[in-house]
Parts: structure tokens; sequence; C-alpha cells
């Protein structure tokens, strides 16, 4: 594991804290690090209305793209699952979205797995799926 590896990590782990999830009680946090160096963290922020919760995840790319991020090359997500939890359906959608291509999943344990795009969304809906 690289030290940028580890502040991925780190950040995520440290957002992971201000997470708003008082129905599922599931805290997750996360980080992207961005080809600048820069590094963003989300945490998940739910809602009653649980169709406009956002995922860490998702928070985390967000945060990157409003920076002006273009290119992001990785993605960390600590939860206290064991073994670590991964993205959902729609952040594997979005993560693939912005072709990130190393996503780092841990938990509080210490507990860290490496995957690649591919391999947490095979054969994924593009852009070009979408072109005629």
């Amino acid at each position: 594991m690289t030290e940028t590896d580890k502040k991925l990590l780190a950040e995520a782990k440290r957002v992971r804290d201000f997470a708003y999830c008082p129905y599922s009680k599931f805290a997750v946090g996360a980080a992207v690090l961005g080809a600048s160096g820069e590094i963003y963290g989300g945490c998940n922020v739910e809602n009653a209305a649980y169709s406009v919760t956002n995922c860490a995840e998702r928070t985390a790319i967000y945060n990157a793209v409003s920076a002006g991020e273009e290119d992001i090359l990785a993605l960390a997500v600590v939860t206290e699952s064991s073994p670590p939890a991964t993205p959902c359906g729609a952040c594997r959608q979005v993560v693939a979205e912005f072709r990130i291509p190393r996503i780092l999943i841990a938990n509080l344990a210490g507990e860290v797995k490496e995957m690649t795009l591919s391999e947490l969304l095979p054969d994924a809906f593009s852009g070009e799926d979408t072109m005629g």
C-alpha cells in the first residue's frame, strides 16, 4: 500500500465521522484522488425520503468534479462491515461514468481490499451505449 493510499483511506475514515445516517445507522466515508493530487472526501447523507439519500462515494466524486477535477485516479470507501462493504449499484455506475480505475474498500478493523473498475462493475453501461 502506498503512502497516497494510506492518506486516501485516512480521509475516508475521517469524513465517515460526519455521516448523517439516522435511518440505517450505517456510516460510510469515501475519498477520491484527483489527477491533481488532491483528495476529496464525502460521507453518506440520508433522508426520510430514501430516494434522495446520497451515498458517500457519490458525494466524494461529486465534490471532486465540483472542484474542477477531470480525472479521478482512485476511490477509497470505509465502513464498519467485515468484510469491507462494496459500493451500491448506483455508486458503481457513477464510478464507471468517471472511469475510476482503482477502488479500495476497507473497514475500521484495518481490512483492505483493492479492486479494479471491471471487477466492481463488469460490462458497465457507458456513454458509448447511448450513442446511436
